[in-house]
């Protein structure tokens, strides 16, 4: 699902200043043979000169400066859309937008066999506001960054990163396993504990906490953050820089429990 409006190529400005004009010729052109038909030839054919050089001449500046307003005006309202979906300090995907995002990607999953795969994660940074509250919110900003960066980063080509609200973040991974999800919960892990924080030239070891939720059945986001939640609030006390996932099913009557 691509965010922002429909994207206006090249070849609408060519078309709108070759055919509009073209057209404006023809109406012209039908316009003066009938009604200069029963004239001598002599003003037929300038009446057939003028159908055709002045619409090319007024139309064809017209319609190409209008082509250019209608790119201009699609660029921006993609631009909007865009802005409208990112969350201004990390450069995800807003709760809103991830939420519908994920929403549409859960609906168009294609089955593999019997089955639809994926995972949620949710990941939250450990004592956060022990950063704002020993280097002040600035600091704290400049840490969310390099976290959302490096779980962007350690994330596969056409996964989906959200920030949630304060310093948590959702991540969807599409068409994968329980391995793979680990995998990948695994390796943002280490990317933000291996991360150079430096605030105030204080060094501070910064780690997060993930909790997932695997599944093999369609579903819908509420049902899959909630397990998800579930599962970040055991990693929380379970010592927090680690990682615990699920594996359900929806059997139409809830989630069942595969696996813990």
């Amino acid at each position: 699902m691509r965010i922002g409006g429909p994207r206006l190529k090249g070849w609408p400005i060519a078309g709108w200043t070759v055919c509009g004009p073209l057209f404006c010729v023809l109406v012209a052109l039908g316009y003066n043979v009938v009604t200069f038909a029963a004239f001598p030839m002599e003003i037929q054919i300038r009446a057939v000169f003028a159908a055709i050089v002045v619409p090319l001449g007024l139309a064809a500046p017209f319609f190409f400066y209008f082509s250019l307003k209608l790119r201009e005006l699609a660029s921006a309202n993609r631009q909007l859309s865009l802005l409208a979906a990112t969350d201004g300090l990390t450069n995800c995907l807003n709760r809103t937008a991830f939420t519908a995002l994920v929403e549409a990607r859960l609906e168009a999953l294609v089955p593999q066999g019997d089955h639809v795969h994926g995972a949620l994660l949710i990941i939250d940074a450990d004592n956060f506001k022990q950063v704002n509250d020993r280097f002040g919110h600035h600091n704290g900003d400049i840490a969310l960054t390099l976290i959302a960066r490096a779980i962007r980063s350690s994330v596969r080509a056409g996964d989906n990163v959200g920030r949630l609200g304060g310093e948590e973040f959702g991540v969807f991974l599409p068409v994968v396993d329980r391995y793979g999800a680990e995998t990948v919960a695994e390796r943002l892990r280490r990317a933000v504990e291996k991360l150079a924080f430096v605030a105030d030239g204080h060094r501070h070891q910064l780690s997060v906490s993930v909790g997932g939720v695997v599944f093999d059945r369609r579903t819908g986001f509420e049902d899959l953050f909630k397990l998800a939640d579930e599962r970040l609030y055991v990693a929380k006390n379970e010592g927090r820089n680690t990682v615990r996932l699920i594996g359900c099913t929806n059997s139409g009557a809830g989630f069942a429990i595969l696996d813990t």
